[in-house]
């Protein structure tokens, strides 16, 4: 009785769900709904936050507002989502649409007129309702391609107004603008040793399952035979009948004899939550494979509201006379599911494959550690890291070497390193660089006289950097002295090959104008629309200064007029 009233009260917690409205949001886009990318996807150092549509492969395409509200914030971003639009709505939810080309309207008016007042291509904007009042259907913006989006898509996602919380669109009715009929693809299946003594089929190490397909279209395993505490990994990816892109999967939900054992459901979360997907996944593994393996199993528990788990955390014990059915049922949002059957037996057999080396500097991840040698160290604060593991640390070359990027950290770790070389003048312009074979990433760094700090979150290698190199500003064909009449726009490159780009402002006549910046192809462009440019000779000045304070100033002479 205990276990069955246990199984009802897991399940009831696992699929509860809230009765969101399902007609009152309609399709942001004038075109059948095609995802590129659904809610819940597991992507580089989060999850993402809602669907991103398809647009024909190019920008443009008018947005409309999924229902009546008032456009309560506004963000223009260089990475990110680029150019968002959030509306608020009176039924306690937002829509986002986002990596816009650009606004329309009394919005785009609202927006150039904020660039011009802060003098700022990159704004956030916070509004009160009334200010900007939208009705359902009204033509928002224009589809794009900006901040981080790898093609012209449209983002678009929904948050709680109180815990703003996102939320899965296919709970507002969005499904039924979609057909499904396809089961979710199960790739493969791995089984994880969780402790020294443990072996799975003779190995120390994770191990790659055969799997059967039966004549029902489930699969069978071969028999996993171990002998202390293990776990499971799926490699997972779902289909649908419309869009034919690799889509992440809704729910995966685990068994141990029949009783629910580990799932998860992606209906909502926070964003704070969203780093934890390296811990969900198989991070080790994706660094090497670009294999993204969900762990069925947290060996150290984690804060990940989707997960439900019984007391073992998905930890199956095979122990002497024990014998077992293991089964992972993997869903899409239309119900539509793949089921592998997993038999467990014990044994204990010599080791074929022997563990991986270990250094021997122990992180105990509920634990600070700090290790420092010759003049740096690094400190890890309790709770960096999701699991325990041996550190590879070491100085060489005045280069310190923090193992490498395949064991993920959830926050903030600091890095300090102590130099006499420099000249007080040098000093000013060194930074603890990240690098990753010739590639250098800036970190911020903190100076009080000889010694360097940085707070950094991925390990690596670290050294520190002198930059001295100004920036560089190019335009594809010289404007000096022409006359510019016929063309819409002015456009440079702007690059730093150190420090990174901190700023840059463009000046007309002495007067600031806007130029965006597309940080995929490292442009700026301003558009004479703006109205700044005036008839006939007009100077241009463009400022751009990296991350250590050097300079590059450009300045040219062209001539416009505006007579038609």
């Amino acid at each position: 009785m205990r276990f069955y009233f246990f199984f009802l009260l897991f399940s009831s917690s696992l699929f509860a769900q809230i009765n969101y409205p399902k007609d009152y949001f309609s399709p942001p886009l004038d075109i059948p709904m095609q995802l590129s990318g659904n809610f819940g996807e597991l992507r580089p150092n989060h999850f993402h936050a809602g669907f991103d549509l398809k647009t024909l492969q190019k920008e443009g395409l008018e947005v409309h507002a999924a229902a009546d509200g008032y456009v309560s914030r506004i963000k223009i971003s260089t990475f990110g989502n680029g150019k968002t639009i959030y509306i608020t709505h009176s039924n306690g939810y937002t829509s986002v649409y986002g990596h816009l080309q650009r606004a329309t309207d009394s919005i785009e008016d609202f927006i150039k007129k904020t660039h011009y007042k802060e003098q700022s291509f990159e704004i956030e904007i916070y509004l009160k309702p009334g200010e900007l009042l939208v009705k359902k259907g009204q033509i928002i913006a224009l589809s794009g391609n900006t901040g981080a989006s790898e093609g012209p898509h449209l983002h678009f996602e929904f948050r709680d107004n109180i815990t703003e919380n996102i939320i899965n669109p296919m709970l507002f009715g969005f499904d039924k603008f979609m057909k499904d009929t396809k089961k979710p693809i199960v790739f493969n299946v791995y089984a994880y040793p969780l402790d020294d003594e443990t072996l799975v089929n003779q190995s120390k190490r994770p191990l790659l399952i055969n799997l059967v397909l039966q004549k029902d279209g489930t699969y069978l395993a071969d028999k996993v035979v171990a002998n202390g505490k293990i776990g499971f990994g799926i490699n997972t990816f779902d289909y649908d009948d419309v869009s034919f892109n690799k889509n992440g999967v809704y729910k995966i939900q685990t068994f141990y004899n029949g009783i629910p054992h580990f799932g998860y459901q992606f209906d909502t979360y926070s964003f704070d939550e969203m780093r934890y997907v390296n811990a969900l996944i198989d991070y080790s593994m994706y660094k090497k494979t670009q294999q993204r393996v969900q762990k069925l199993f947290m060996r150290n528990p984690y804060n990940l509201s989707i997960i439900k788990a019984d007391a073992t955390n998905g930890v199956v014990n095979v122990m002497p006379n024990f014998t077992a059915q293991y089964r992972i049922e993997v869903s899409d949002f239309y119900g539509n599911s793949t089921t592998v059957f997993i038999p467990i037996d014990y044994q204990v057999l010599p080791a074929i494959i022997a563990k991986e080396p270990s250094s021997k500097y122990l992180v105990k991840a509920n634990n600070e550690s700090n290790f420092s040698k010759e003049n740096m160290s690094v400190f890890f604060p309790a709770n960096t890291f999701y699991e325990d593991f041996y550190l590879n640390f070491d100085v060489k070359n005045d280069t310190l070497f923090l193992h490498n990027d395949t064991v993920p950290a959830h926050s903030n770790f600091t890095i300090e390193i102590e130099n006499h070389k420099f000249t007080p003048t040098q000093r000013e312009k060194l930074f603890i660089a990240s690098i990753d074979g010739k590639k250098i990433g800036y970190n911020y760094t903190m100076r009080k006289d000889t010694i360097f700090t940085a707070k950094v979150k991925t390990l690596g290698k670290f050294a520190l950097v002198l930059d001295t190199i100004p920036p560089k500003i190019t335009i594809a064909k010289s404007i000096e002295g022409k006359w510019l009449s016929d063309k819409k726009f002015i456009q440079f490159t702007i690059s730093d090959g150190l420090s990174g780009i901190k700023s840059y402002n463009g000046y007309l006549n002495g007067k600031w104008i806007l130029f965006e910046y597309d940080n995929k192809t490292k442009k700026i462009t301003h558009n004479f629309s703006d109205g700044i440019v005036a008839e006939g000779a007009n100077e241009l000045k463009i400022i751009v200064i990296d991350n250590l304070g050097n300079s590059t100033i450009f300045e040219t002479r062209f001539f416009r007029s505006q007579k038609k």
